[in-house]
C-alpha cells in the first residue's frame, strides 16, 4: 500500500508484521511497550489483542495500555479450535465498535488475525471461499491458511 493509505498510528513506524490497510486500521504481530507509547503518540485509538492471557507479551498489555488512555478489548484465539462462528461474530462486534477510531489488531505474528478476517469475510460478509481466504492473507494469514481451508470445507459438507 502506498504511504498515503497507512493508518497514522503506523505511519512511518515499525510494529511486528503490521500490515497497513486503511487509514484507521493495521493488523500484525505483538507490539512491544515502548511501540504501544509511540503509537499512542502517533494517534492510536484502540486494541484488539487475540492473543489469550497464556501468551506471555512480556508485559501487561491490557494494563498499560488502558492507563494510556487506549480503548482495549481481548478476543482470546488459542489456535484452530477457537476459529468459531461466536469468536467471529464478537470479533466484528469489536471491529464495528472500534468505528472510525485509528486501530491496531494484533495477535503474536499476525496469523490469527488474518484467520479472523478470512472467516468473516466468508461467514458475514458472504464472500466466497477463495475471496476470503486472498482477505486472510492480506490481514496475515499464513500459517493457519490450510486450518482456514479445512474449516471452510468442512462447513460446505
Amino acid at each position: 500500500m502506498s504511504v498515503s493509505n497507512r493508518a497514522p498510528f503506523a505511519m512511518n513506524y515499525h510494529l511486528p508484521n503490521v500490515i497497513h490497510l486503511s487509514t484507521r486500521l493495521a493488523v500484525g504481530g505483538q507490539p512491544t511497550a515502548s511501540q504501544l507509547v509511540d503509537a499512542k503518540a502517533m494517534g492510536l485509538k484502540q486494541i484488539i489483542n487475540l492473543r489469550p492471557t497464556t501468551e506471555d507479551a512480556g508485559f501487561d498489555e491490557a494494563s498499560e495500555v488502558t492507563e494510556m488512555g487506549i480503548g482495549y478489548h481481548c478476543l482470546p484465539i488459542s489456535g484452530r479450535g477457537d476459529l468459531s462462528i461466536e469468536n467471529v461474530r464478537r470479533f466484528d462486534a469489536l471491529l464495528s465498535q472500534a468505528g472510525n477510531d485509528s486501530t491496531l489488531v494484533h495477535c503474536a505474528s499476525g496469523n490469527r488475525v488474518g484467520a479472523l478476517f478470512a472467516l468473516r469475510a466468508a461467514w458475514l460478509q458472504g464472500r466466497d471461499t477463495e475471496t476470503a481466504l486472498q482477505i486472510g492473507k492480506q490481514h496475515g494469514l499464513t500459517a493457519m491458511l490450510d486450518a482456514v481451508r479445512e474449516i471452510f470445507s468442512s462447513k460446505q459438507s
